[in-house]
């Protein structure tokens, strides 16, 4: 082992569990230098201290860990795969200096377009730069991706990097020389505006093959673990991980507001330092678990995008798999549903997701994370009474100042979620208050009154409907509707109350 190696290094190598989990490395400092996996925490974390391996080892990389590693923290988990996961996640959110990151690696292909040029063009390149081009990929495969670009030069008549356009006296372009063929029925002789709508329309094409091989990619990934092939299903994941950061980062450059206030951006950035995000959290997602008269249990999610509220995107659930209060197992159940959905349609996870809670809601969320066999994005608490944010890992909670433009996001979000759950909560009572004038109708019981609401669907559409049509449902007569009708019209019983939200319930 290294001489300045602590000696409680060596006890807590020593009673490492024979089981699998995720090792985090650490330095003098304390910062983590290095996460990996291991099917045995014993025999893995074991291997690195050896005696005279940092002397033996042939790569330098490994060599210089060895020589830096001062601490260690593990943590254990049921299954190899569950192990992967877990992995992939915290070299995401901590990006340790001794683990490869993928968006750098430099094996495989992005496509790069330069919407500064008059003309884009769909270029190759291994090097993704922080400029106002737009980035498709990591791909593995670059012969598919070659075959491609091909392919979208044909259907939409765009530019690749070989392409030499001529500008003509009259501010048109000549894409290619007449005597080239790829362009098919598009034609040469383009304008600006025009030229930038094929850019448009093959962007979004290639942006929908992007989302067809990330999918594919995530079988692959699947499949590998479950054969045990873990270093592939690893390598498939990195890649994985790269892709959707990829995509994200194309969604919200496409949503980007140029009449936002700075300020917005000023929050975005200031919380992606504090996080240690890999970007701005462009889209962001917060739940809240709601107690409906102590009896009912529902949930919220509000989305924000580049710091505004997007709420087409608003979700509301009510819980469907136990009946009473358990905000661990409501919050495992709405994540997973709702993750699950999104994965389903094709469509991309959030930059970074907000728990209204605490470590056991956080726990719940990564739960339902792992019963998805999917790999969670950046994830977070914010604990109200202090306003503490708490993290799924071994970092410490922590606490911004009340005046940091991140954390007053962070509230705007949760204080949303509150408000979104608040409504719906006065909604479910209104309409609990409304149902509960069929109690004071003689002779109605629980079949019956069931089969009115799951007809009509609601008190006010009950009070609109005609003797006949009341006694289309089952149980009734004619001569009970006609009470019924005579009943919900008396000038004593509360009238209903309009429930004009529209909000989907998921």
């Amino acid at each position: 082992m290294p001489a300045s190696e602590p000696v409680n290094l060596k006890e807590k190598v020593r009673h490492l569990p024979d089981k699998p989990g995720v090792y985090l490395m650490k330095d003098r400092l304390g910062r983590i230098i290095y996460v990996g996996k291991a099917k045995s925490l014993k025999k893995r974390v074991s291997s690195y201290f050896q005696r005279g391996r940092a002397r033996t080892v042939s790569q330098p990389k490994i060599r210089a860990l060895i020589e830096l590693i001062a601490d260690l923290d593990t943590i254990e988990v049921k299954s190899e795969p569950e192990a992967l996961l877990l992995e992939g996640k915290l070299i995401k959110q901590w990006r340790p200096r001794y683990n490869t990151d993928f968006t750098d690696d430099k094996r495989f292909l992005l496509v790069r377009v330069d919407l500064g040029e008059d003309l884009p063009r769909f270029r190759l390149t291994r090097i993704k730069k922080e400029d106002r081009s737009r980035y498709f990929g990591p791909f593995a495969h670059s012969g598919l991706l070659r075959k491609t670009l091909a392919q979208m030069r044909r259907q939409f008549g765009i530019l690749l990097g070989d392409g030499t356009p001529e500008k003509l006296p009259d501010g048109t372009w000549r894409l290619y020389d007449d005597v080239r063929t790829e362009l098919y029925g598009a034609g040469t002789i383009v304008t600006p505006e025009n030229y930038r709508q094929r850019v448009d329309d093959a962007c979004t094409f290639l942006e929908g093959k992007s989302r067809e091989w990330l999918e594919t990619l995530r079988s692959e990934m699947l499949s590998a673990a479950g054969r045990q092939e873990f270093e592939k299903a690893a390598e498939l994941r990195d890649i994985v991980f790269a892709l959707e950061k990829t995509l994200a980062k194309t969604r919200t450059f496409e949503r980007i507001d140029p009449t936002r206030p700075a300020g917005d951006e000023e929050a975005l950035q200031t919380l992606q330092d504090a996080l240690r995000l890999p970007g701005p959290p462009r889209t962001m997602e917060c739940f809240d678990i709601s107690h409906i008269s102590g009896t009912f249990v529902v949930a919220s999610m509000v989305h924000f995008a580049n710091g505004r509220p997007d709420k087409n995107e608003y979700r509301r659930f009510q819980i469907k798999s136990f009946i009473g209060n358990d905000d661990y197992r409501a919050m495992e159940e709405v994540v997973g549903r709702r993750y699950r959905r999104l994965r389903e349609e094709g469509k991309l996870f959030p930059d970074l997701i907000v728990i209204d809670g605490g470590r056991g809601q956080i726990g719940a969320a990564l739960k339902a994370f792992i019963s998805l066999d999917s790999l969670p994005p950046a994830l977070i608490g914010l604990a109200k009474q202090h306003e503490t944010i708490i993290f799924p890992d071994e970092r410490p909670p922590l606490n911004l100042s009340l005046s940091h433009p991140g954390l007053q996001l962070l509230q705007r979000l949760r204080d949303e979620a509150h408000r979104f759950a608040n409504t719906y909560n006065a909604d479910l009572r209104s309409r609990k208050i409304r149902e509960s004038v069929l109690d004071d109708f003689p002779g109605l019981g629980e079949k019956r009154r069931a089969a009115l609401l799951a007809h009509f669907g609601s008190i006010e559409k009950l009070r609109a409907a005609t003797v006949d049509e009341i006694a289309e449902v089952a149980g009734f007569g004619a001569r009970m509707a006609e009470d019924l009708q005579h009943f919900l019209h008396r000038p004593d019983t509360p009238s209903g109350v309009r429930d004009t939200n529209k909000d989907e319930v998921v």
